[in-house]
């Protein structure tokens, strides 16, 4: 059975990850894939509201709140109020964050040229596809083209699925014997 879209994403994120994960182990850096969007945005500028890094980063809103509260947790990153009536969160880099990112260029560096490897390895570079795929996406969601290909399969005669809530529908243990 061929693995369906979400599976081989999944696994796609465990291969990658997982090996730039272990390059910075290499490194001897305790440091997570996942806070490099937002280093990278604070390494650019001095610093930025969650909501700003998250559409800068290309993350969601809560992925950013949630990453940057991991960073602060390590001591990557500093948070204070701000905005006009200070109800907005400033983020910048601590000196930490700021310590560390030299050695995190070189491990960016090294993740650039394996992705540039792998690029010129494949039919389709990886990095054009997944950027027109977004950006399709963004376009039309998948929900919608699910919600299409429903409305498709019930006009062409297909099965009827049984779209109450899950709370609404009888459970087996509720039926007479």
């Amino acid at each position: 059975m061929k693995p369906g879209l979400g599976t081989q994403l999944r696994h796609l994120i465990e291969l990658l990850d997982g090996a730039v994960e272990q390059a910075y182990v290499d490194a001897g850096l305790d440091y997570r894939p996942r806070y490099t969007p937002v280093m990278r945005v604070l390494a650019e500028q001095a610093s930025a509201t969650v909501g700003e890094l998250a559409a800068l980063a290309g993350l969601t809103q809560p992925a950013a709140t949630q990453t940057v509260a991991l960073m602060v947790k390590k001591g990557l990153l500093t948070v204070a109020a701000g905005g006009a009536d200070g109800r907005q969160r400033v983020v910048r880099l601590s000196a930490a964050g700021e310590t560390l990112l030299p050695r995190l260029r070189v491990c960016w560096q090294a993740t650039k040229s394996a992705a540039d490897s792998l690029d010129a390895e494949l039919a389709f570079p990886l990095s054009a596809c997944l950027g027109q795929a977004i950006a399709v996406l963004e376009t039309r969601s998948f929900g919608a083209r699910i919600r299409d290909a429903n409305l498709r399969r019930l006009r062409d005669g297909g099965p009827q699925l049984d779209t109450a809530p899950a709370q609404a529908r009888p459970h087996l243990d509720d039926q007479p014997e």
